[in-house]
């Protein structure tokens, strides 16, 4: 498949994704107390939206009663050291749903999964 590039006048800047979940202290459990973000904004009373920061990681949670994770990736975070924060993740119970492997791709990655079963592509340069 050949796409030619756009060169248009504007510029984007960041994107992150939202991710659905069910239980937000849950959900805030897991990001904040095993991945380590730090919930920078949040909205609604009660609150129904954060937003987590992490490094150059940004990462929006959003309520959604009944949520639950699908088979696809909601998520791609490019971690260094893949291998520690692989080790990290399992010394915390988190889910592996893909093992660590090299990728023929040229990434050192593994899939997680959050309390939700939202799927989080992680991955480093091999």
């Amino acid at each position: 498949m050949t796409h030619r590039p756009v060169t248009p006048a504007f510029a984007f800047g960041r994107v992150a994704p939202t991710i659905s979940v069910s239980d937000l202290p849950r959900a805030l459990a897991f990001y904040v107390d095993v991945l380590g973000f730090e919930v920078v904004f949040c909205n609604g009373d009660p609150v129904g939206f954060v937003i987590l920061e992490r490094d150059a990681a940004e990462l929006h949670l959003t309520l959604r009663t009944g949520h639950r994770g699908s088979a696809a990736n909601v998520a791609h975070l490019m971690v260094e050291h893949v291998s520690a924060f692989h080790d990290h993740c399992t010394a915390h119970g988190v889910r592996i749903v893909k093992g660590l492997r090299d990728a023929d791709f040229g990434l050192r990655t593994f899939v997680m999964a959050d309390p939700d079963g939202n799927r989080i592509d992680v991955g480093e340069p091999s």
